[in-house]
């Protein structure tokens, strides 16, 4: 069952999907719409909008741009952190840098906190040697 959320961000996360940043692009198109358990993206959790949530393993993963550095953002994204995993939720923050420079570390950790929180009911893990080599 998916957490509640705030039906009102739902255009917003709508138009969050049509406009991902490239390091979302690329993470979701080269591994999380491909992993045997479900990711949706832009998924709307509480009054937060999460970059990418799978309900299986109730995991929020976040990509971070460098404007998440700044005191306030930080602030608010630790009480956001907490509020997730208040509900039980997995939060994986990842900056933009890591996508683009860590690509198959970044799939690494996803796929071992995947496994680690859904368990038994996940399915065996995507390897991440399919996708492009050269900088990823």
């Amino acid at each position: 069952m998916r957490p509640e959320y705030n039906k009102n961000l739902v255009p917003r996360a709508q138009e969050m999907r049509r406009e991902m940043t490239p390091q979302e692009r690329h993470l979701w198109y080269d591994f999380l719409r491909q992993h045997p358990l479900r990711f949706r993206r832009q998924s709307v959790i509480y009054h937060y909008i999460a970059d990418f949530y799978c309900d299986g393993a109730k995991l929020v993963i976040e990509v971070d741009g460098s404007q998440h550095a700044r005191p306030d953002a930080r602030e608010y994204d630790w009480m956001r952190t907490l509020t997730l995993e208040g509900i039980e939720l997995a939060v994986l923050r990842f900056t933009n840098a890591e996508v683009e420079n860590e690509f198959m570390y970044v799939c690494e950790r996803i796929d071992r906190a995947v496994r680690d929180r859904a368990g038994s009911l996940a399915s065996p893990p995507l390897p991440c040697g399919h996708l492009p080599q050269g900088g990823d």
